[in-house]
């Protein structure tokens, strides 16, 4: 079966006093139960900075500066494909609050790899292991 365009997907590594927040994926969707950075599907004529922004406000209820693109992956599991950019970012005004995710963690460079992510983000936590510069 062929796939439709890839899903465009924007997440957000949000780094703060060498800790990273990653959200657990709620009960009933895709890949439920698995950890993920948060973020989301970007929606037509929307850049993944806009993207990042409604996002996060929507799913923790904070705002974020949008910094670089740390890392890019694209990923085919059987029912879908997913196109996913990873930007650093900032958390500038409000506490994240999981409100569209199951649970939030802020998990060390040493603890991340007690947490099952999805295959598409493997990539991502091999460099996140590689490069200690980016949880300062």
């Amino acid at each position: 079966m062929p796939f439709n365009a890839p899903i465009e997907v924007a997440a957000a590594l949000i780094f703060a006093y060498e800790r990273l927040l990653i959200a657990q994926r709620p009960p009933g969707v895709h890949l439920e139960g698995l950890w993920e950075f948060p973020g989301g599907k970007r929606e037509l004529g929307e850049t993944y900075e806009a993207c990042l922004l409604r996002e996060i406000r929507e799913e923790l209820g904070c705002e974020v500066l949008v910094g670089s693109m740390l890392h890019g992956a694209e990923h085919a599991y059987p029912e879908k494909c997913v196109r996913i950019r990873f930007f650093q970012c900032q958390v500038v005004s409000g506490i994240p609050k999981p409100l569209e995710c199951a649970a939030l963690r802020w998990v060390s460079q040493d603890s991340l790899g007690q947490f099952q992510f999805p295959e598409a983000d493997q990539a991502l936590i091999d460099l996140l292991n590689m490069h200690p510069e980016w949880w300062k």
